[in-house]
């Protein structure tokens, strides 16, 4: 299968990119600078130049390929505005690139987070959430799934609050930035709140599944771990960078802060019995073993 990829080159997509080349698929990705262009050739994938904002590249990949998966995001976390702008400019960009493909029955493999579910571990048939900092990402799910009914094989990957890989990435690895800068591994609130996680590598098997085989319209969660503590994750990272790790205001995560301070632990087993995905690597705390001093 000839695949177009964006954000083929962050560290979810990289993993992506390298699971469909060995599964024996030909890859394109999207490069927004010749950094990421390089990173992508080196990978063994051709390149496309261009950035999310460029509809009509985006357009034009989808329709010469035989399936979409879509990764990026800009990651602008630096206020509520940059925010915004960061979800409006994916939601104009999914939307290029499901149109692209009506008609066509090509798989689109689109990412959200996965949802909240009043006191249980959320499953694949709970909604998204349209509200909050990024609820206009739920919307923008919503619509390409919806697009299943008009010739799309549509299906989103739900990952969790933290994908890692060696002690970095995700929500995890954005608390370790955090405590370097602030001397402290902080947590909102008693931080009995549950993130999910998963490493990169088992998320990538579970992108090539669904855009070989999901049927459209479809919800999958990329859970291997139900639900860590975040006060564990804090410890561990506190314990191998030398800083305490304690609790600290919601207002110090900035827009973050009351998602960081959500419970929201979420199941998979729907996933792993209907498409046979298997997590295999580390879980979240073995990983942040890996964290450098």
């Amino acid at each position: 299968m000839r695949v177009f990829i964006t954000g083929g080159t962050g560290l979810i997509g990289s993993a992506v990119v390298s699971e469909l080349l060995a599964a024996g698929h030909t890859v394109t990705a999207l490069a927004r600078s010749e950094a990421s262009a390089d990173k992508a050739r080196a990978a063994g994938a051709d390149v496309l130049r261009g950035g999310l904002t460029d509809l009509d590249v985006l357009r034009t990949a989808a329709e010469q390929a035989d399936g979409v998966v879509h990764l990026a995001f800009s990651n602008d976390f630096s206020s509520p505005e940059a925010l915004a702008r960061s979800v409006a400019e994916e939601g104009a960009a999914t939307a290029a690139l499901g149109e692209a493909l009506v008609g066509s029955d090509k798989p689109l493999v689109t990412v959200s987070g996965t949802p909240r579910a009043e006191g249980r571990a959320s499953t694949e048939e709970d909604p998204l959430s349209t509200d909050g900092p990024v609820g206009g990402r739920g919307e923008s799910v919503n619509r390409l799934l919806g697009l299943a009914s008009s010739g799309v094989r549509s299906s989103a990957i739900r990952l969790p609050r933290t994908v890692h890989n060696e002690g970095d990435g995700g929500f995890a690895g954005l608390l370790t930035r955090i405590a370097r800068q602030s001397g402290v591994s902080g947590y909102p609130g008693d931080g009995t709140q549950r993130w999910p996680a998963v490493h990169a590598l088992d998320a990538a098997v579970l992108f090539r599944l669904a855009l070989e085989k999901a049927p459209g319209g479809t919800a999958w969660h990329a859970v291997a771990d139900e639900g860590d503590a975040v006060r564990d994750i804090a410890a561990v990272i506190g314990r191998r960078l030398g800083v305490p790790a304690q609790s600290v205001p919601e207002e110090n995560f900035g827009p973050l802060g009351p998602i960081f301070a959500t419970d929201q632990p979420a199941s998979s087993a729907h996933t792993r019995a209907a498409l046979g995905w298997q997590p295999t690597h580390p879980a979240l705390l073995d990983d942040l073993e890996k964290i450098q001093p």
